[in-house]
């Protein structure tokens, strides 16, 4: 079972490092699912997340004081804003758009009540 967790760990460390470069997938919660994996696992695996100057930070950030650094803020904010614009763009029903704004409203207010790293 442990394998399976590592696995899983691996996994999400994969798509998180994606996020970095891709805007629209995030990287932070993948991070936390690693460590989530990891702790479960290999304790090797854990603490090199963690001791990680990249990837480290945020999870010790969150895990410690539910924070996120207002990088992070801006970003997801701004990639919140596309995948609104691409909506519009592409001209999708206005019961879709009142539920997407909706949603992304909720998270926008969640990201923006959390402390600062």
């Amino acid at each position: 079972m442990r394998w399976l967790w590592a696995a899983a760990g691996l996994i999400a460390v994969g798509l998180a490092f994606i996020g970095i470069f891709l805007p629209l997938v995030p990287t932070v919660p993948f991070l936390l699912l690693a460590a989530f994996c990891f702790a479960r696992s290999s304790e090797r695996l854990h603490n090199w997340l963690l001791s990680h100057p990249t990837f480290g930070p945020p999870i010790l950030d969150w895990t410690t004081r539910g924070a996120i650094a207002r990088r992070g803020k801006v970003l997801a904010s701004v990639s919140i804003a596309a995948v609104f614009a691409v909506s519009l763009a592409l001209g999708l029903r206005p019961a879709i758009l009142v539920v997407q704004a909706v949603v992304l409203g909720a998270v926008l207010i969640f990201i923006w009540t959390r402390p600062e790293a």
